[in-house]
């Protein structure tokens, strides 16, 4: 425990008594919601206006994949503009958020399954920063992120999110970014402005997904793959899914789940999200 002495110095006043900080999964979809106000943007700052503030943030995003596992943890990471295409005001946006060296290390250190490399070259990439300068426009929220090892398969990551479960105690709001079906090859983009759109098969995922997600039967979206013959379309690599397993690992015997954001777009996107707590 003497380990973990920074750690309770820096939530200092928040003992594990007090709040227990929801844990959510957010679809975040194209990153131009990051400066769009549309009805999800709105339904990311509706929530960071319902949930209690946290001392910290730490996304797990779609957009950090590895070799091993790593924490951001530099004073003050960069925006990260991961993307093309996009008008310039897109990559003009910066979210200046603080880092936090310590949580980073004392994260770190919760984590017994594998060593994990503390990251002073990242950043927050759009899976973070799309979503999160909605939620805290002030930026006044130290934002830190860990990475996703692309060489592991899921249930690894389900039972490395686990070992997080204690910092949902002590301040952190902990957030997958990803998309539960997100198939960008088979985007209809003459159809992505419509309010809702999807192809049968997508239609279909979604639907089990959140049928799996209420009924607590995690083990099921673990091995996805097997759920339907629609599974490899909805999930053709899993680097979006897996901050879903992130979320849901840290899910309570008790804890209820709320989806928001319930709609898919482009024919072969979902923006469905989960609050759990």
């Amino acid at each position: 425990m003497a380990s973990l002495q920074p750690f309770y110095n820096w939530t200092q006043g928040l003992n594990e008594e007090d709040i227990k900080h929801p844990v959510l999964f957010i679809g975040h979809g194209s990153p131009m919601n990051g400066i769009e106000d549309n009805e999800f943007s709105q339904n990311w700052a509706k929530m960071g206006k319902e949930i209690p503030k946290p001392k910290a943030v730490l996304v797990i995003s779609a957009h950090w994949l590895t070799r091993g596992t790593h924490i951001t943890a530099m004073n003050n990471p960069k925006t990260i503009h991961d993307f093309g295409g996009f008008p310039q005001a897109l990559f003009d946006v910066q979210y200046p958020a603080k880092g936090n060296p310590e949580l980073a290390a004392e994260t770190a250190k919760l984590i017994h399954s594998t060593d994990v490399g503390l990251d002073h070259d990242w950043g927050l990439d759009h899976g973070t920063w799309t979503v999160v300068r909605h939620m805290y426009p002030d930026a006044d929220i130290p934002v830190l992120q860990l990475s996703i090892d692309y060489n592991k398969p899921a249930q690894y990551h389900y039972d490395l999110a686990k070992q997080i479960a204690l910092l949902r105690k002590k301040g952190v709001l902990i957030i997958g970014s990803g998309n539960m079906v997100h198939n960008l090859r088979m985007v209809d983009w003459k159809k992505l402005r419509e309010p809702e759109y999807g192809f049968d098969w997508a239609i279909e995922m979604n639907d089990i997904f959140k049928q799996k997600i209420e009924n607590r039967d995690h083990k099921a979206l673990i091995d996805y793959e097997n759920l339907s013959k629609a599974s490899k379309l909805a999930v053709p690599t899993p680097d979006h899914y897996y901050p879903m397993l992130y979320s849901l690992a840290l899910q309570d015997n008790q804890e209820d789940t709320t989806f928001f954001n319930d709609k898919l777009v482009g024919g072969s996107l979902n923006m469905t999200s989960v609050k759990i707590g």
